[in-house]
């Protein structure tokens, strides 16, 4: 056999070592060259943009100018499904944009740009308005309890009637909440289907203003009773210190219920440290004796027993949960099954689910006392006894 020639030999060698050292360099330098698919493209960019690696992205986008088009509408899709909130719709549509912004400048497309932009601004808009309706009503719901019913603003807006600002804290002094929940209202805002037609049948408001028990929601000359949010006449819904003590009391005895402001400090009512009433210590101090059924023959049931959630932080105190301060304001039903199962250890309870309005979040922080008033609730030492009243259940 002929041997090969050393120097083509090692011709050969250096040729093939160069060109597996082009191939090397192509797949590490450059991973895009060869052809990416879709779902490659979109982790590949998304990650780099997570990580702010601008020359990866703007590599990617170089190499891959064919992807760009299907890339920011699958993004803009994946913004619309699911039930996401805006912040997670902009993460989305702001890297679809970031995407499209590099096509048009090293591609000369401005296709993709042309498709996300509008979307970009119509979120924006809607946020913004979405914004500027929430701080409109800010000021009268600030006080826990209060609601604006705007469900018919256009149609109030065309009877030149403002929205109704509903004070439950004044209803509160009144009755108790079981007299309206779950008998004639559903302890859920926005379920109720409020409406005056009902109303004027005697259902919902109805059943209370006839005229008879308070006055008619039917009678004209009352419509800015009610209808009151937004005017300077609202402010008495807003701030307890403005209460009527004298029309309280009229109407207490006109329902049979009590209400005794002597026994008030300086005729103001007790409030927390965030300046919202203190409901507990009003009845501690015999303030108050609300209604506690429509029904004359009404049987009332409280519950007399104690739970004890354990703390899973180290340096949180225990809640030690009252049945009873509960059951003598609201019906069991209201909680069971609906926001909490009844068994023993059954609920995963978390702060975080109570600030999404979930558990204790049903009725504490929009109508009851807020979550940063800790100690309200987290006020049970770690190592202290607890009676035979009390029942154990992780928390």
């Amino acid at each position: 056999m002929k041997k090969a020639n050393p120097a083509t030999q090692a011709h050969h060698v250096s040729g093939g070592a160069a060109l597996i050292s082009i191939l090397l360099l192509l797949m590490t330098s450059s991973p895009c060259i060869a052809a990416m698919s879709i779902t490659d493209f979109l982790n590949e960019f998304t990650k780099n943009y997570y990580q702010q690696r601008f020359l990866a992205q703007t590599n990617l986008v170089k190499e891959n100018k064919e992807l760009v088009p299907r890339a920011v509408s699958k993004l803009i899709e994946e913004s619309r499904t699911g039930n996401k909130v805006f912040e997670e719709r902009m993460y989305l549509l702001n890297i679809a944009s970031a995407m499209a912004y590099m096509q048009r400048h090293l591609h000369d497309d401005n296709g993709p740009l042309m498709e996300v932009e509008p979307i970009i601004k119509r979120e924006l808009e809607q946020e913004r308005k979405k914004n500027a309706e929430l701080m409109k009503w800010k000021k009268e719901e600030q006080f826990l309890g209060n609601f604006v019913m705007k469900r018919h603003e256009k149609e109030l807006e065309k009877a030149n009637l403002a929205p109704v600002l509903y004070p439950h804290w004044k209803h509160r002094i009144l009755f108790e909440c079981k007299v309206c929940h779950n008998a004639i209202f559903r302890m859920q805002r926005w379920v109720n289907k409020i409406s005056q037609e009902k109303i004027a049948a005697g259902k919902q408001c109805g059943v209370c203003h006839n005229g008879k028990m308070a006055f008619s929601a039917q009678d004209e000359k009352s419509c800015n009773r009610c209808h009151i949010a937004g005017k300077p006449e609202a402010a008495r819904l807003h701030d307890p210190d403005l209460i009527d003590h004298a029309e309280i009391k009229r109407v207490a005895e006109k329902i049979g219920a009590e209400w005794h402001p002597e026994n008030l400090v300086n005729g103001r009512l007790p409030v927390d440290r965030f300046g919202l009433i203190d409901w507990l210590k009003m009845k501690r101090d015999k303030v108050f004796v609300p209604l506690v059924s429509l029904d004359k023959n009404f049987k009332e049931r409280t519950r007399d027993n104690k739970i004890l959630f354990v703390s899973k932080s180290d340096f949180v105190d225990n809640v030690l949960f009252s049945h009873k301060v509960h059951s003598d304001w609201i019906d069991c039903s209201t909680c069971h099954p609906a926001f909490f199962v009844d068994k023993l250890g059954g609920n995963d309870i978390r702060m975080r689910d109570m600030s999404r309005g979930r558990f204790c979040g049903h009725c504490h922080g929009r109508v009851s006392f807020k979550f940063a008033d800790c100690k309200r609730c987290h006020s049970q030492a770690k190592d202290a006894k607890v009676d035979a009243l009390v029942r154990l259940s992780a928390h």
